[in-house]
């Protein structure tokens, strides 16, 4: 008899991450530079045998919550039988009282699975962009750093289809264009470190797992808590909208993400290509040139024109990008525009200047 459903549904989804993860690892050891011997005998030289190197090193991101624990389990599962080394991680947030504790407990039960390396990484969490972009900032610092520390090919993560989803209302909410409703990718972070193998499961496949597995979990009493946005519109949002429009909400935002990521990227391409056209001898950026682009272009063009100069992207909003492209289309004298990070956009003689000021 074959494991629960929640259970082969979540080790299958690991199991093609971790394909990915071995083939692109093949790949790069094939392309690195092999030492040459002289073939006894002749004049001729031949490739060495390489040493077999090191399987790569798959680490879990755990909370000890449902998604991240049954992820941790299906690593380990399916590690055992891949040529894949297996670890994990907790961050200890600082938060709440007793949470080193608890970031000891998850280190425990990581470690109970054989996973290998494991270790809790307390941060401090900051105050920028408010409670849950500060701690998802230092999170990810935290994150990176222990990849960076144990040479890992990549840290999983639990995020699943109703995160998706929930990603995307608030990418809706804030206005922020096509990108925002893109919602999280499967893959991400440097040369593609971030994997997301649960995107096309739901929250309950991963608790069901956990509960057929008899795996503890840890419900943060965050995740329930009015005074985060995520968590009203986990409670309180979606339930509304379900109840309004029927069942299948979640799975149609997960949709719209993916499909918003496909046309966004495509844009990105297409902005890349048009960024040198639109500039003259100087590296200066056109204006009538820009205005001809189609608008969804140029935007991405002056957003990646302001990044370079200094702005911060997590601070660029929409609203700074429709400012700047009226000095393109709605030229009538303006002032320079003011952006984050002390950068200023100002047209002169036809050119756009962005610049620190």
């Amino acid at each position: 008899m074959g494991p629960h459903p929640a259970v082969a549904a979540i080790r299958l989804a690991v199991r093609r991450v971790l394909h990915d993860v071995l083939n692109e690892f093949a790949e790069r050891t094939e392309r690195a530079p092999r030492p040459e011997l002289a073939e006894a005998g002749s004049g001729r030289r031949r490739p060495a045998l390489p040493e077999r190197p090191d399987a790569p090193l798959v680490l879990v991101a755990c909370s000890g919550g449902a998604d991240s624990m049954a992820l941790a389990s299906a690593l380990a599962f399916e590690a055992r039988k891949l040529a894949v080394r297996a670890g994990g991680i907790t961050v200890d947030h600082n938060l709440q009282d007793g949470s080193d504790a608890r970031a000891a407990e998850v280190v425990a039960r990581l470690a109970a699975m054989d996973l290998d390396p494991v270790e809790a990484v307390a941060v401090q969490v900051g105050r920028d962009g408010g409670p849950e972009a500060a701690a998802r900032d230092a999170r990810y610092a935290a994150l990176d750093a222990a990849a960076e520390r144990h040479g890992a090919a990549a840290v999983l993560l639990g995020h699943t289809r109703d995160d998706q989803a929930e990603t995307v209302l608030l990418g809706l909410a804030r206005g922020s264009g096509i990108r925002s409703l893109s919602g999280m990718a499967a893959a991400s972070g440097p040369a593609g470190r971030y994997r997301r193998p649960f995107l096309q499961l739901d929250r309950q496949t991963a608790r069901k797992a956990c509960l057929v597995q008899s795996l503890p979990v840890w419900d943060d009493p965050h995740n329930t808590d009015p005074a985060y946005t995520r968590s009203r519109l986990r409670h309180e949002g979606l339930p509304a909208l379900e109840k309004a429009l029927g069942k299948g909400v979640v799975e149609a935002l997960a949709r719209t993400a993916q499909l918003s990521r496909d046309d966004a990227d495509a844009l990105d391409t297409w902005a890349a290509e048009a960024d040198t056209a639109v500039r003259d001898d100087a590296g200066q950026l056109d204006c009538a040139k820009l205005f001809a682009l189609p608008p969804a272009v140029r935007r991405r063009v002056l957003r990646r024109a302001a990044v370079e100069a200094g702005a911060p992207a997590g601070s660029l909003f929409a609203r700074h990008i429709e400012e700047v492209d009226r000095l393109i289309t709605g030229w009538r004298g303006q002032q320079a525009i003011n952006l984050p990070g002390r950068v200023e956009a100002r047209r002169q003689g036809g050119r756009l200047v962005i610049r620190q000021s």
